[in-house]
């Protein structure tokens, strides 16, 4: 934990850092003195993206290995991804099979600590911000915490409903702060200070960014330019956004509007707000801005709904209780998300590996079935950790002695250089991990 956050290379401009793309021709990573990478090897990062409510019973399997693995139809959108995926059964949460539903199958996702009930707010710290509290000042930003739908303060069953609204949590008694606007999620990667207004953050770095193209090979000096030019295409995409009304949860069809206002946090549309936020979380993993980030798609118990899709006749919680045409192709929608950022890492060269290959992506949701069935959970992790996780595989648990979600995790933290002897309720890794 001495790196010297100074030494690392960036461009500057006033009141805006643009962490760096990993250059093979400079020592971007860190020195010799950091704790987490050697010089200039790619960093490795953590990503857990959630889906409330669970999957379509019928259709969330996956059978085979390598090339050959055949997957459900929820799973279908990372098909091209099969060789780079672990499709992990059998695991569960014992916590969330006590006390209410959807509460607190939720608020210890990523701890498996207990849960207060009564109103009261207690849960356990999560393995990404045990991560970032680890690694973060290695990084401009130490964990990236988002989500396309705001926290619920209600209180359902005598548990609180900010359980249902938060997986990642700082303290057994903080919930992180949930980010859900794309366009002050884009400010803490990029802004140091408020007062920087509506300047581009490229513009305000465009002088450093000539500088640097002096210092650098060929093969950088595109990928540069690859770079910047996808920090610019959100940026405009944002500002656009912002235009319509779209980023604030409402977007008036007229010029005063003649019903009352909607309540703030549900999106306009709702493709156009994760596709962003999933953008947000490419960028800051391309430029090492932050190495573990969550993206909460929407809440347990969720109140989102899909007329996009042609699916506008229930929000998602009820939706969630039918194994429908309709549960399925929000399923898929959810899991398009997962693809889309996939493709993006997959594409970011690093040396010998892509971004994907240096990453683990976790999709996972708080219970098998919208049944609230929480026996064993869907979890999905693809990326290759660095090149230390063996994927292409299935690994089934059901029915075995070990089977905790927290024993996962004792497995994915090891893949950090974290040796622990327990985390949560687990004193044993995933030996297949």
């Amino acid at each position: 934990m001495s790196h010297i956050f100074t030494r690392r290379t960036f461009l500057r401009g006033l009141g805006v850092t643009v962490a760096l793309p990993w250059l093979e021709s400079l020592n971007v990573w860190g020195d010799e003195t950091s704790t987490s990478q050697p010089a200039s090897e790619a960093p490795r990062r953590l990503a857990v993206l959630f889906a409330g409510n669970g999957f379509h019973k019928d259709h969330w399997w996956a059978k085979g290995s390598g090339a050959q693995m055949e997957l459900g139809r929820v799973l279908e959108p990372v098909a091209a991804h099969r060789e780079k995926l672990l499709f992990i059964r059998g695991l569960y949460n014992a916590e969330a099979l006590k006390g209410n539903i959807h509460s607190s199958q939720t608020g210890n996702l990523l701890s498996g600590a207990p849960l207060a009930s009564g109103g009261d707010i207690r849960s356990g710290t999560s393995i990404d911000q045990f991560l970032a509290q680890r690694y973060g000042n290695e990084t401009k930003v130490p964990s990236l915490v988002l989500g396309c739908e705001k926290a619920n303060p209600a209180v359902h069953k005598n548990y609180s409903m900010l359980y249902s609204s938060h997986i990642s949590w700082s303290s057994p008694t903080t919930p992180t702060p949930l980010e859900v606007y794309p366009a002050l999620a884009f400010d803490r990667l990029f802004k140091e200070r408020g007062n920087v207004g509506e300047e581009s953050v490229l513009d305000a770095v465009l002088e450093d960014a000539t500088d640097l193209r002096r210092m650098i090979s060929t093969a950088d000096q595109r990928k540069l330019d690859e770079y910047l030019d996808s920090v610019r295409e959100v940026e405009q995409r944002l500002e656009r956004a912002g235009q319509r009304g779209e980023l604030q949860g409402w977007r008036p069809t007229l010029e005063k509007p003649n019903v009352p206002r909607p309540a703030d946090g549900i999106p306009q549309n709702i493709g156009e707000h994760m596709r962003l936020m999933c953008d947000i979380l490419v960028l800051a993993f391309q430029t090492d801005t932050t190495r573990f980030c969550t993206l909460k798609l929407n809440n347990d118990h969720s109140s989102l709904r899909f007329s996009e899709l042609g699916v506008d006749y229930m929000i998602h919680h009820l939706l969630s209780h039918q194994e429908s045409d309709d549960w399925l192709k929000v399923n898929q929608f959810f899991t398009q998300q997962l693809a889309y950022i996939a493709d993006r890492l997959d594409a970011i060269q690093e040396g010998e590996r892509t971004a994907l290959d240096n990453s683990l992506i976790m999709f996972c949701s708080s219970m098998l079935t919208g049944s609230h069935n929480a026996d064993q959970l869907p979890v999905v992790i693809l990326g290759k950790g660095g090149g230390r996780v063996e994927t292409g595989r299935v690994l089934d648990y059901l029915g075995k002695p070990n089977r905790k979600m927290c024993s996962l995790y004792l497995s994915l933290l090891e893949q950090f250089d974290v040796r622990m002897n327990e985390f949560g309720d687990s004193h044993e890794r995933l030996g297949e991990i």
